[in-house]
């Protein structure tokens, strides 16, 4: 099995590298991700830049795959399209980011869009993230052993073409894993802040603040399965029209 890994948090991020080592263990492991840090980013894509790419290479100096100078989307896209096209993966993996994705946060994850990319081009695509309570070394590498066991999981049953996966590992501070869930995503809205400051010039500006939380976290989800210290497993789509008002819609009779 052939497995192309990228992130959104950059080729040299810790999460990325320890997932990799537990992901050779189910097969050929190639890197194709950011050459820096591109979180929240989204699915965006690169169009008005080139995409510069250079080769990576791991701790012990053997090849480990590219970084490029773009999105986590643009990777996915460079690397089956490109780099891979001789050898094309059979799986996309995203991740180990260092945040969860649960909820709405799916929606501005560059970690998620990197997988649904995968999805586009009709790859198995499973992106993996890390809750974390407080800015503190992360043990990735623990984190990564769990990833890995729900991927082969997940990998061990039939796939339809483009299938679509979001795991979400809970922090390992909090406590022992209570296990593994499948649920679907938590729709409510998060609450934000911003910090209002004024710049040396009298100008105002905003920072966005740290307490970004999910005050509805509806019973069932996976926000809510998260708290409960479940590795949570949801499965994606990217169609996103409203099949449901399609034929009402048709009704409306709408004309120029």
């Amino acid at each position: 099995m052939h497995i192309l890994l990228t992130n959104d948090d950059g080729v040299y991020a810790p999460g990325l590298r320890a997932l990799r080592s537990e992901l050779l263990k189910l097969g050929k492991v190639t890197v194709v991700a950011p050459a820096g840090e591109q979180s929240a980013v989204g699915h965006s894509i690169t169009l008005l830049t080139p995409l510069l790419v250079q080769e990576v290479v791991d701790d012990s100096g053997s090849a480990m795959g590219w970084a490029v100078e773009g999105r986590p989307a643009d990777c996915v896209k460079l690397a089956i399209i490109e780099l891979l096209k001789d050898e094309p993966p059979d799986v996309v993996v995203s991740g180990l980011n260092a945040g969860s994705n649960a909820g709405i946060n799916v929606l501005y994850s560059g970690t998620v869009a990197a997988a649904i990319e995968g999805a586009f081009f009709q790859k198995t695509s499973i992106a993996v993230s890390l809750e974390y309570t407080k800015p503190k070394p992360l043990d990735f590498p623990r984190a990564a052993g769990y990833a890995r066991r729900a991927i082969e999981q997940i990998l061990a049953q039939p796939q339809s073409e483009g299938a679509l996966f979001n795991i979400n590992i809970p922090s390992l501070e909090k406590g022992p894993i209570a296990g593994i869930r499948v649920v679907p995503q938590n729709l409510a809205a998060y609450r934000e802040t911003f910090d209002r400051r004024i710049d040396p010039r009298g100008r105002v500006y905003f920072w966005s603040g740290p307490d970004f939380g999910c005050p509805d976290p509806h019973p069932d989800t996976d926000v809510s399965a998260l708290a409960e210290r479940y590795i949570t497993v949801t499965p994606l789509q990217f169609n996103m029209t409203r099949a449901a008002l399609l034929d009402e819609m048709r009704r409306w009779k709408l004309s120029i």
